[in-house]
């Protein structure tokens, strides 16, 4: 087992549990990764808490009390909200602030990537080659806690997270706005040095156990794949990540020399 796969030790800033403060909590405006509400409790509180979580997008699931005691054992009364560490973008802004500027999109989607030092290593790549933003699923995708900050290198401060219903939705709604959609996956013909990414785009990586959905990898533009020999022939997901982006930055640089 390597150290990504390892499940990090959570800081008393990465949540808070009690019904009333996860409330006031959300009326705060505080970003919340995730709210996990005991599934055998129910009370006027708890179904106060699950309506304002309706009415202001914010996700939460319904999960056996061992998960939350997991978690903490203090008083928690059965409800524990994840609290992000970064504060959400508006995908539409991102990409209209850039082309204002005279940018190509660059755009990362994350489809079900849950590991937190995964995703803060990916973050840092991303930031390091210019990214726009990285989006992920409303549900599904790792905490960006105080580990995924650290991971990152500090990188979350800096970059764009954006948090959408759909992702299917999102890279259709990318493809109008202009953008090549490409997905890194072994299931792809073509090498990613070959495939075109100096153009705007937007590139899917998938998770390590089942990879990008079927439904993604039918809506992209192409499926290019990462060249491997080796006998194990798998990448971690942040390596693969740092392979596709900065493929992008050398095209574009390419480009831009000519």
């Amino acid at each position: 087992m390597t150290a990504f796969n390892k499940r990090p030790k959570l800081n008393d800033k990465d949540y808070i549990f009690g019904t009333r403060a996860v409330i006031e909590a959300i009326h705060a405006g505080k970003e919340m990764d995730n709210i996990y509400i005991d599934k055998e409790v129910r009370n006027d509180l708890v179904s106060e808490l699950m309506d304002l979580c309706k009415e202001q997008k914010v996700p939460f699931t319904k999960v056996p009390i061992e998960k939350l005691n997991r978690i903490t054992m203090k008083n928690h009364q059965g409800v524990i909200a994840m609290v992000s560490a970064v504060s959400y973008a508006s995908l539409d802004n991102v990409i209209n602030e850039a082309y204002a500027k005279g940018k190509d999109p660059l755009i990362l989607i994350l489809d079900r990537v849950t590991d937190v030092r995964n995703f803060g290593a990916i973050a840092r790549s991303a930031e390091c080659a210019g990214v726009d933003a990285i989006v992920i699923p409303f549900k599904g995708s790792a905490q960006i806690n105080s580990d995924a900050v650290k991971t990152s290198a500090g990188a979350l401060h800096y970059i764009p997270v954006c948090r959408e219903n759909s992702l299917k939705n999102t890279v259709e709604y990318l493809q109008k706005s202009g953008l090549q959609v490409v997905a890194c996956t072994e299931k792809g013909k073509d090498l990613i040095y070959n495939t075109p990414m100096a153009q705007p785009l937007a590139i899917i990586l998938g998770s390590e156990e089942d990879g990008i959905s079927n439904d993604l990898i039918r809506t992209a533009d192409f499926l290019a794949k990462i060249p491997m020999t080796g006998k194990i022939a798998s990448l971690n997901v942040s390596v693969s990540c740092a392979i596709a982006v900065f493929e992008a930055v050398r095209q574009r640089s390419v480009i831009n020399n000519l």
